[in-house]
């Protein structure tokens, strides 16, 4: 890897897609002399980032995410719109592996001229959301992509990791499924900013349109996330195209309220805040256990209380204490 920052910088703002993909490969890796090249990067690129419409995308198993995704990503390029897609791949708890097939499910997106994927192992992070997702993101915006969308695995703990680094967060949901909202957890309702009932054609129209209305009443229990906003639940067709562009309508709604308002810019704020606290908890965390003495006594203090013989609470204790 070349070591000068702006051979990485220039080619990312020329728009040049090998350049990119080299930049985010840097960004992912784990040798500290690259996490350092790629600070340098990631700053110059910072005066180049903000302008896109950050969307976070999530649903429930077999709510067709990927087709969806593929559909909706499909339609912003015909529109004019250069799209990224950041797909976090589940990785292997055992291996640290990852089945990354975001491009074999996204056929026609992955050729697009005007569109970006990028599969992304998720490294076992909180829910699988990549750890490099959000200098990725800034990357992606650096080179001219005016929409940045953020796939999570699925409905769980990411949710609420990945509402904090987009502008809209968006929940797809299916009818048909038995009691509607069992398969949807009440923490993600309450960072939805929209639901959107995937597969709303043929014989499930129907299903759909009482499912809508189910959720609608559900949202309508809870506090809503912002004094601007109030999320509605639409239903669409990633098939037939039907109801996508109106999610897009609504997307540019929210944004356009939320910048009258100026909550959107206490948003990105807010959201720079939140990325600076991961990144410090994340440093701290492998501060910690590389420290010496930690790495020494760890191994016999798991066993101590694996065995019972010592208190989480106590081994805890001694870890810590040996860093004052």
């Amino acid at each position: 890897m070349f070591k000068d920052p702006e051979y990485y910088v220039q080619g990312v703002l020329d728009r040049n897609r090998l350049m990119l993909a080299r930049t985010i490969t840097l960004v992912e890796s784990t040798l500290p002399a690259h996490q350092e090249l790629a600070r340098a990067v990631i700053d110059r690129l910072l005066p180049h980032t903000g302008n896109a419409v950050r969307l976070g995308i999530t649903g429930v198993p077999g709510a067709g995410k990927s087709t969806f995704i593929e559909s909706f990503g499909t339609r912003l390029t015909d529109k004019g719109h250069r799209v990224a897609v950041l797909a976090v791949d589940p990785s292997s708890t055992r291996s640290g592996g990852s089945i990354l097939g975001d491009k074999t499910r996204m056929e026609k997106l992955a050729v697009n001229d005007n569109a970006f994927i990028r599969p992304s192992p998720s490294g076992g992070t909180l829910g699988g959301v990549a750890r490099k997702t959000r200098e990725t993101m800034l990357v992606c915006e650096a080179a001219g992509f005016d929409v940045v969308i953020i796939e999570t695995v699925g409905v769980g703990q990411s949710e609420t990791t990945v509402a904090s680094m987009v502008d809209f967060f968006l929940v797809l949901m299916i009818a048909g499924a038995g009691d509607e909202l069992q398969g949807i957890k009440k923490g993600v309702l309450e960072v939805a900013d929209a639901i959107a009932i995937n597969k709303a054609d043929g014989d499930n129209v129907m299903r759909a349109e009482m499912a809508r209305k189910e959720y609608q009443a559900a949202l309508h229990l809870l506090m809503p996330g912002s004094p601007n906003w109030s999320p509605p639940v639409l239903t669409c067709s990633a098939l037939t195209l039907d109801g996508v562009d109106k999610i897009w309508e609504t997307v540019l709604d929210h944004r356009d309220k939320l910048t009258r308002s100026g909550e959107l810019a206490a948003l990105r704020k807010k959201q720079a805040l939140d990325w600076m606290a991961f990144l410090l908890d994340e440093g701290l965390r492998g501060w910690f256990f590389g420290d010496p003495e930690v790495k020494a006594a760890l191994p016999r203090l798991r066993k101590d209380v694996e065995n019972g013989i010592l208190s989480p609470t106590a081994a805890a204790a001694e870890l810590l204490g040996r860093l004052k």
